[in-house]
């Protein structure tokens, strides 16, 4: 496992060890999503929910996303994200918080995200319609901001307000992207 490409390009990320159903997002999947959005990780702010290694982010971030918070309630997770931010330089780009996914959602700091990975353990892919549920009451997602689900669900994920861009299969993961479309863009009740 390491960054593909961008300011930490080549560098080899750790795993949380023996942690049950944390799994590692395949180097194959990484490419795929970050082909998708490719030009628009600029500037972004990035949520990495369920983060484990905080791979996702990380790779956002090494190719030139602004800020990421990363989310996992494990605290030996949280520890291998802390090293892995500081083995690639990133580190003062980084929020790595222990916390269970809905409370962090819960929490009501205004902040809004561009770009959100959501891979929970695939055996509880009701973790991923939750998150989404929560991302929209809480408005948290700016306009135009893209999220993307992992899972082993063959049929893609979906919610109100937002739209469906891809759902492919990569290996065993299924990844849905979901666009937020900007109010301006969105036809007329």
């Amino acid at each position: 496992m390491r960054i593909i490409t961008g300011s930490a390009r080549g560098t080899k990320l750790s795993a949380p060890q023996g942690i049950e159903n944390t799994r590692p997002t395949s180097d194959m999947t990484k490419e795929a999503v970050f082909s998708m959005i490719q030009f628009e990780i600029e500037g972004r702010r990035v949520l990495d929910l369920f983060a484990g290694s905080g791979q996702m982010g990380l790779e956002a971030l090494s190719r030139g996303a602004e800020k990421a918070v990363f989310v996992d309630s494990s605290q030996e997770a949280v520890e291998v994200i802390k090293e892995n931010a500081k083995k690639t330089h990133l580190y003062d780009r980084c929020n790595v918080l222990c916390a269970d996914y809905k409370r962090f959602l819960k929490m009501k700091d205004n902040t809004k995200y561009d770009l959100v990975f959501i891979d929970p353990p695939y055996d509880d892919p009701g973790k991923i319609y939750d998150a989404l549920s929560l991302l929209l009451e809480g408005d948290m997602l700016e306009d135009g901001a893209f999220v993307f689900c992992e899972s082993e669900e063959k049929s893609p994920f979906s919610a109100p307000g937002l739209s469906l861009r891809r759902h492919s299969k990569y290996g065993r993961a299924y990844i849905t992207l979901l666009f937020k479309e900007s109010a301006a863009e969105l036809p007329e009740a």
